[in-house]
């Protein structure tokens, strides 16, 4: 099975750090309720303005921070630790602190944006160089506005999103437990897991029709992926033995069957390459909690072709190159802290 290594490393460095300080094209998530609200993205994101859209700037800088910490070798290291000094500032940081506070910001990047930037602190809390250290310092300031945020909205979701594009909350809710174990905030962690839980608990016999032509996400495997970090192993067999009965016969086959790209330059069309990387990335961490020698072998199988797939493709085009390695980094990188 493909595993991250050096080479991909510094592609996928390379590669975030010539698009997260890119301000134009960009497709801003921005309310407006006066005219002095018209401004330009990096007049209203002093970090994160690059990258096309506000949180692929966010995973942009997450994607940085895993590697500079994994990967102290790669040539693009010295750049990170610039662009990191430059803008990782308590000063910075507090102008996007700044535009959360504005009343018309509530629901910005709900809960899409969140989570990575929950991704992002939590990453930066594993770091344990000095300057590594000082970046999560200021940072968390950020990841705790997010955090309170979640807080504050998950008591009032009474439903989940099952969508496979950026509402998806199952989703939202891995990212977040990533970040309450990096924090060892068991607090929060217990509020995600009663959540998933009464979300998707009692999910069976799940159809997955999928692929949608713009979905980036398997709605059925990003599920099955969250609860497997969400129930202990046993719990979860039982669980996933009711959700995709027949997964080890290779049924639905849309799972095990990587989606077609037929235009990469179509912003929508390219998040297809998303889609087989981040199942790719599912398809690992469910196995990873199952003991099921038959089913192991066909997700083995699914993950690689999804793999080989879409890695070629993760640079090429900037409508999937300003996002698309993040998703390549879960996938090859699933197993590592």
């Amino acid at each position: 099975m493909t595993k991250l290594d050096a080479e991909n490393a510094s592609r996928f460095a390379r590669t975030a750090l010539g698009h997260v300080g890119r301000e134009w094209p960009n497709k801003l998530d921005h309310v407006m309720a006066r005219i002095e609200d018209v401004q330009s993205p990096r007049a209203l994101h002093p970090v994160f303005y690059g990258s096309f859209d506000w949180h692929s700037c966010v995973h942009g800088y997450w994607l940085l921070a895993r590697l500079y910490r994994r990967f102290p070798a790669v040539p693009e290291h010295g750049g990170i630790r610039a662009l990191f000094d430059e803008q990782l500032t308590a000063a910075k940081i507090g102008g996007e602190i700044a535009y959360l506070a504005r009343p018309e910001s509530r629901g910005f990047e709900r809960p899409y944006g969140w989570a990575w930037a929950l991704m992002l602190a939590g990453e930066l809390a594993r770091h344990e160089s000095e300057e590594g250290l000082r970046w999560f310092a200021a940072v968390m300031p950020f990841g705790e506005a997010f955090l309170q945020r979640f807080r504050a909205f998950l008591p009032l979701s009474t439903y989940p999103v099952r969508a496979g594009v950026h509402s998806n909350t199952a989703f939202a809710l891995l990212l977040a437990l990533d970040f309450a174990d990096a924090l060892a905030d068991g607090a929060f962690g217990s509020l995600c897991r009663d959540k998933a839980r009464a979300w998707y608990g009692r999910d069976a016999d799940c159809q997955a029709w999928e692929p949608g032509q713009d979905e980036f996400l398997s709605p059925a495997l990003i599920e099955a992926a969250c609860m497997a970090r969400v129930l202990p192993r046993s719990e979860f067999a039982a669980w996933f033995s009711q959700f995709l009965p027949d997964a080890a016969q290779g049924i639905p086959a849309t799972l095990f069957t990587p989606a077609r790209v037929s235009d990469r330059t179509d912003g929508k069309i390219a998040h297809l390459d998303g889609l087989n990387l981040s199942r790719a990335w599912c398809w690992t961490l469910v196995v990873s909690a199952l003991d099921d020698a038959p089913l192991r072998a066909r997700a083995e199988d699914a993950i690689a072709t999804h793999l080989a797939s879409a890695l070629d493709h993760v640079t090429g085009d900037y409508m999937g190159e300003h996002w698309l390695a993040s998703f390549a980094l879960l996938a090859l990188d699933a197993d590592s802290q």
